[in-house]
């Protein structure tokens, strides 16, 4: 049984040393038991989408229990040199799609998927309802977390404590300057920019300096920070990660807040333009545009958004600060390591309905 061929002639290009193996195809393979196989010289060994020992989901043979037992009595057998297991999906005729689909050795462990232990994130906007849910939830994954706020450092330094430690930044993140003193003394290795303005205001009446205002706070301060953190990531050797805090008026804008939904559409062109020019050094950008958020007060303050919202939204209800920070987490951990220039939409089905 010829598999996991040598890299010189791989046709699947798979790296590495030679991987001459054996394959266990079919289910009787499995049960034959280990007695009639050579391992001792053997350097890899792959396992078929149809094999009573695959973990592929396509299998409903599957026994975990006695793969598990299978693949350690097999790794207790073989030479010190053994490179390790390789599960494949295969094609109808039994041929593998790619030699590197499924290579386990590659892939994080499940308990290593949301994983953010040694990592160092700036949370900017951490005073806020969905920053400190953000900062809560990374820290919880691991994180040391550098909390910014523009003003409110009360709320900050509560938040550090309620989470068991952390730095409180302050900066105004549409100044330069500002930008500048608070990135001199952290070296943070993501990025989470939720900091934001939010007003009403009609496009007809508003002011020049209105405008400028909320593009320099959602817009100018995320090409700040990605601009000067990524162009450090990149001279450090650091595969960052950002992610920016967008919205669903990106996409579609309310009434009075045309000024607010240009920013955020903005936002999101500026994610997909770093992820592109900051991909080759490794660094991942992508954005969130989270829906209707629950806040206290929002009920009382905007009844008749709230209630059209419930009653349109496909699931029913409000999102809740930890449904972007969730998303948040993914966006960041090695659950996501290969998704960059993205816009995940968190908005409880909203998006899916027609305009007409």
């Amino acid at each position: 049984m010829d598999l996991l061929r040598g890299a010189s002639r791989n046709p699947d290009s798979v790296a590495g040393p030679d991987l001459t193996g054996f394959d266990i195809t079919h289910a009787d393979d499995a049960g034959a038991g280990l007695d009639d196989i050579p391992l001792g010289h053997i350097k890899g060994m792959q396992f078929c989408r149809h094999a009573r020992l695959n973990p592929g989901t396509g299998d409903r043979n599957l026994r975990a229990v006695r793969m598990i037992q299978e693949l350690g009595d097999i790794a207790a057998l073989t030479s010190p040199d053994f490179f390790g297991f390789r599960f494949v999906r295969h094609s109808v005729d039994n041929t593998p799609i790619n030699g590197r689909e499924n290579n386990m050795s590659q892939a994080p462990s499940i308990g290593d998927l949301l994983d953010l232990r040694g990592e160092t994130v700036l949370v900017t906007g951490a005073s806020s309802n969905i920053g400190q849910a953000i900062a809560a939830r990374l820290a919880s994954a691991g994180a040391t977390i550098l909390a910014h706020c523009k003003r409110n450092e009360a709320a900050v330094e509560a938040l550090l404590e309620r989470i068991g430690g952390g730095t409180a930044l302050q900066a105004d993140l549409s100044d330069e300057q500002s930008v500048n003193a608070m990135l001199t003394n952290i070296k943070p290795t993501r990025l989470v920019h939720s900091a934001a303005l939010q007003t009403v205001q009609s496009l007809a009446t508003m002011s020049l300096t209105d405008w400028r205002s909320m593009l320099a706070a959602n817009l100018d301060s995320a090409f700040l920070l990605t601009q000067q953190i990524a162009n450090r990531w990149v001279q450090e050797g650091v595969r960052g990660a950002i992610v920016n805090i967008s919205s669903i008026e990106g996409m579609d804008p309310a009434q009075g807040h045309a000024h607010y939904a240009t920013s955020k559409a903005g936002l999101v062109m500026l994610t997909r333009a770093a992820a592109l020019e900051f991909g080759a050094a490794g660094i991942r950008v992508n954005s969130v545009s989270p829906g209707l958020i629950q806040r206290d007060g929002i009920a009382k303050d905007w009844p008749d958004g709230v209630q059209r919202w419930q009653s349109r939204a496909p699931l029913g209800r409000l999102g809740t600060p930890n449904d972007v920070a969730d998303a948040v987490l993914f966006l960041v951990s090695p659950a996501s390591r290969w998704i960059s220039g993205a816009n995940l939409t968190v908005d409880g089905g909203m998006s899916a309905q027609g305009k007409w």
